[in-house]
């Protein structure tokens, strides 16, 4: 088991839950083959009951080693989420769903973006809805040909930046920005 956790931790950026997960399926993977090639139930059961604790144990010897932290897969997937279009918000439950506990989630996203209430904070927040903005081809990239939005429409398109996590002034602000200040936004965020 230490084996496969070394060897996934070398291909993949993962969390201490992520690990742990990884390294129980593999567990179960093993008692499937073992089943098809003809040992007995309760003797799988045994061995899968003696190896499942040291699961939790090979994932702290991975963190004391130094190849396994939280903090720095929640900074590092804050920054790309964000330079990929993904709000705070949702890089907040991505984090989450990938098992970053709370406190560490909310520091690796101020450490990454800024902290909410500042200035490099809403400038990683506006960039973020810029990159949206330009993968859907909505304001500063909407075709010269499309028809004048109306009312429903433009509803429509805030509700694709409140699915994404960004609140009605981001988006009201991503859609009425130039196109060449946009573009300028969102060269900044990718180099921060």
């Amino acid at each position: 088991m230490r084996e496969a956790a070394l060897a996934h931790l070398a291909r993949f950026a993962t969390t201490r839950q992520g690990l742990e997960a990884v390294l129980n399926r593999r567990l179960l993977s093993w008692g499937r083959r073992a089943a098809r090639a003809g040992m007995d139930d309760e003797t799988i059961a045994s061995a899968i009951a003696v190896v499942r604790p040291s699961i939790t144990q090979i994932a702290v010897d991975m963190i004391t080693l130094g190849a396994l932290d939280d903090r720095a897969f929640a900074e590092s997937r804050a920054r790309g989420l964000t330079r990929s279009g993904r709000s705070r918000r949702g890089v907040a439950a991505h984090l989450a769903q990938r098992g970053v506990e709370a406190d560490i989630a909310v520091e690796a996203l101020d450490e990454a973006l800024g902290e909410r209430g500042d200035a490099a904070g809403a400038d990683a927040e506006l960039g973020a809805a810029l990159v949206l903005a330009r993968k859907r081809r909505l304001g500063p990239w909407v075709r010269a040909d499309a028809p004048d939005v109306d009312a429903a429409g433009r509803m429509k398109i805030l509700a694709i930046f409140a699915r994404a996590g960004f609140s009605r002034d981001v988006a009201e602000a991503a859609l009425s920005m130039d196109a060449d200040e946009a573009e300028a936004r969102i060269i900044a965020l990718r180099s921060a």
